[in-house]
C-alpha cells in the first residue's frame, strides 16, 4: 500500500491530499529516511510524521485497505 493511502486509511492524517502534501514537504519519514507518497508501506517500517506540532513516531503492525474507525488505530503502535 502506498504511504499516503496507509496514512489516512489508518486514520493518522485525515485526507489523502494532505498526507501526499506532507511527504512532498519532507514531513515524513520512514526508517530514518525521507519518504515520497509513492513508498510503499511493509510491515515493520517506522513511520514519523512531522506536521506542526504534531509529532509522531509509529510502527506499522498491519496494513488493511479498509477499516473502520474504531479499529483504524491497531494498524500501528505507538512509539516515544
Amino acid at each position: 500500500m502506498r504511504l499516503d493511502k496507509y496514512l489516512k486509511v489508518s486514520r493518522l492524517i485525515k485526507r489523502r491530499t494532505i498526507a501526499n502534501a506532507a511527504c512532498d514537504g519532507e514531513k515524513i519519514l520512514v526508517n530514518e529516511r525521507i519518504a515520497r507518497a509513492s513508498y510503499e508501506v511493509k510491515i515493520g517500517d517506522k513511520i514519523e510524521i512531522n506536521l506542526g506540532s504534531k509529532k509522531l513516531k509509529i510502527e506499522v503492525l498491519s496494513i488493511n485497505e479498509h477499516v473502520k474507525k474504531e479499529i483504524a488505530n491497531a494498524m500501528y503502535k505507538l512509539i516515544y
